[in-house]
């Protein structure tokens, strides 16, 4: 397929990279692309960033048909933009896609026209310290029907947003709330889809969870909610006793990029880690022991979230004084150092664009 370009007649006045906040300002222009059943994807183009016009019916609006990716641009201290892990985001995003019956990406193809939408909105790369430029791929279903059934038709976009801290606490810890009143997922099901009903899921509980000051939700497993799983918009890590262990996959908890690369380097440093059910009441009681040194959080938005406090029943935890641990920094430090081109990459995490 060949991507045709229709450039922007007026630009935007580019946002102060100082204030860039998360999620609120857009480049100039946007993928786009569509998908037609015995046609396959077709139209793959480059043009301005606009509304998408849908029908009142269009299925995505009733059945929830739709899965996006998240991953980050990187503007290097020589001028470099470079990619973290997207081959990987995109292979996820047609797992996510097989367990939503959307058809499958060519993930060679969309790689290739996100650098071409990159190297047109180079300019908004941002350079400040902290800063990069946030990539949400997304695919919805588009058929103007009422009824259940897969779509026939889909669009694919790409948008890009500018954005600084994703907390406004910033590189310190957080306080997370563990609740016994809600789920999000359970094994069998779409919990291990990026897929935003996954997020409407978790909504709620949120907005509780901020109304008693806390920043985000610690989720157990929908069954016995005895197990850790993940935190809201993050995979969750202990450090018990020098061994990080963090939730195992299965199927209900979503296979973070961050999480796996917090995985790879503690392999690669010689710090036992482990994957496999740890119960809330372990972490209590490890706490209780003293043998509970850190924990934090790992997504794309955040990177590395050290964890302060986190609130069970009528219990709380105070981590490591409240203050960030020693390799929740090693970990942000060795992650970021990568990511703006600090430190060599060794693992072929980096895809340079321009």
């Amino acid at each position: 397929m060949q991507i045709t370009i229709k450039k922007a007649e007026t630009l935007k006045q580019r946002p102060d990279s100082k204030k860039l906040g998360f999620g609120t300002f857009f480049t100039d222009h946007m993928f786009n692309m569509d998908y037609e059943k015995g046609k396959g994807w077709h139209s793959p183009r480059i043009e301005p960033y606009s509304s998408i016009e849908m029908a009142p019916s269009t299925m995505v609006l009733h059945y929830g048909q739709a899965v996006f990716e998240g991953l980050k641009a990187f503007r290097t201290e020589s001028g470099k933009i470079q990619l973290f892990r997207p081959k990987d985001n995109l292979k996820r995003m047609n797992r996510s896609s097989k367990l939503l019956c959307i058809p499958a990406i060519d993930e060679k193809f969309v790689l290739d026209a996100l650098k071409e939408l990159i190297k047109i909105e180079k300019d908004w790369v941002p350079d400040e310290p902290g800063t990069s430029l946030y990539i949400r791929p997304t695919i919805i279903a588009t058929d103007p029907f009422l009824g259940v059934r897969a779509s026939y038709t889909y669009r694919f976009f790409i948008i890009l947003c500018p954005v600084g801290a994703y907390y406004a606490e910033g590189f310190n810890p957080v306080k997370i709330w563990v609740t016994k009143e809600h789920v999000r997922a359970v094994r069998g099901g779409i919990g291990e889809a990026k897929t935003p009903g996954n997020y409407a899921a978790s909504l709620y509980a949120a907005e509780d969870a901020h109304e008693k000051g806390y920043t985000q939700v610690l989720w157990l497993d929908g069954v016995l909610q005895k197990y850790v799983e993940e935190v809201g918009s993050m995979n969750i890590f202990f450090v018990i006793n020098g061994e990080i262990i963090t939730p195992m996959l299965n199927g209900s908890i979503l296979p973070g990029i961050t999480r796996d690369s917090v995985i790879s380097l503690a392999k690669q440093w010689k710090i036992p880690v482990s994957e496999r059910r740890i119960s809330i009441e372990e972490v209590f009681s490890a706490h209780e022991n003293g043998k509970l040194e850190e924990v934090f959080g790992t997504g794309t938005a955040a990177v590395i979230s050290p964890v302060g406090e986190i609130k069970y029943t009528d219990k709380i935890l105070s981590i490591n004084s409240g203050k960030v641990g020693v390799l929740s920094q090693k970990f942000f430090n060795a992650l970021t150092d990568i990511q703006y081109g600090k430190i060599q990459d060794s693992a072929g995490w980096i895809e340079v664009v321009l």
